[in-house]
């Protein structure tokens, strides 16, 4: 192995780190706030509390599924897997999402038998929960998008994307709990449709998750910022004339790169070989998170007899 890609493997190896380390603040987080709002909607009657505290149930799991699945994903290549495990995000992050959808499938369920049937007020208390609560669960989400951003990760993207959507739900219960609570008598269910309003939430919040995940997988062709700097830093090479096509695949965190040169097709085959490996050593050493480029040669006729 060569020092560039020990010092990729090093790099990786840092952000799959990073990832994982994220992941347990994040679930140690949803467990704490599901407990909190459980017990405060059980004992101040508030079903939007409790469908809350399943949402954040659902967090705890789902984010101890990225974790497994970062974890498997952050393992390097092998002769098995000799582009890595990095797929296993994506498909641990369709996971999240069934589960997600699970829960709102629970809180509408439940959402519309509370509204036909006549029950309490919920306690003022209730708010003060909720208002910690969106106000943990807002940072939190600006402080995994962050982490997600630094490390290209797909499955922290998903799990902020569940705390901002945990935020959302708890906004949803504060207002319903706001409107039974100061109307009175008659508005006892407003607490139940601040439920269900939240259970869409969390079925939208699933298709977002979901539809990078698939492109992922899908291999789609999305990249068109990371395709420019990679034609950019190939031309900076010496001998190379000019690139025909670039296709890009992701990984987990990384890219695997097909990526066509154009050089003078009057140079040697070896020449052509050592400019290719000059241009795939540069890409890797980039810090874009490449951990292999596939390249083919085109030669391009530099002069030409009229």
């Amino acid at each position: 192995m060569n020092s560039i890609d020990q010092t990729k493997t090093t790099d990786t190896a840092n952000l799959w780190m990073i990832g994982m380390s994220t992941m347990k603040s994040s679930m140690l987080l949803s467990l704490v706030m599901a407990i909190i709002k459980g017990v405060a909607g059980i004992f101040g009657n508030s079903y939007a509390l409790v469908a809350d505290a399943l949402e954040s149930v659902s967090d705890v799991i789902s984010s101890l599924l990225v974790w497994l699945g970062l974890k498997y994903a952050s393992k390097p290549p092998d002769e098995g897997h000799p582009f890595g495990h990095g797929r296993a995000e994506p498909l641990v992050t369709f996971v999240v999402v069934g589960f997600l959808i699970l829960t709102a499938g629970v809180i509408i369920y439940q959402s519309i038998i509370n509204i036909m049937t006549p029950h309490k007020l919920p306690a003022h208390f209730t708010l003060i929960i909720l208002g910690i609560v969106i106000i943990a669960k807002e940072l939190m989400y600006r402080w995994v998008i962050k982490k997600s951003n630094s490390t290209n990760s797909t499955a922290l993207k998903a799990d902020a994307q569940h705390h901002r959507s945990d935020a959302i739900t708890s906004l949803s219960a504060f207002v319903g709990i706001s409107i039974a609570i100061y109307l009175g008598p008659g508005y006892e269910a407003a607490d139940d449709w601040a439920a269900l309003i939240a259970a869409f939430v969390i079925l939208y919040n699933s298709f977002m998750i979901f539809k990078p995940a698939w492109g992922e997988i899908m291999d789609e062709q999305n990249h068109s910022e990371l395709i420019q700097k990679i034609k950019v830093c190939a031309l900076e090479i010496e001998g190379v004339k000019d690139t025909e096509k670039c296709y890009v695949r992701k990984a987990g965190i990384n890219y695997l790169i097909d990526l066509h040169l154009e050089v003078d097709g009057s140079i040697s085959v070896f020449d052509g070989h050592e400019i290719a490996h000059r241009v795939e050593d540069k890409l890797k050493s980039c810090g874009w998170g490449i951990i292999y480029v596939s390249m083919h040669v085109e030669p391009v006729r530099t002069n030409v007899e009229c």
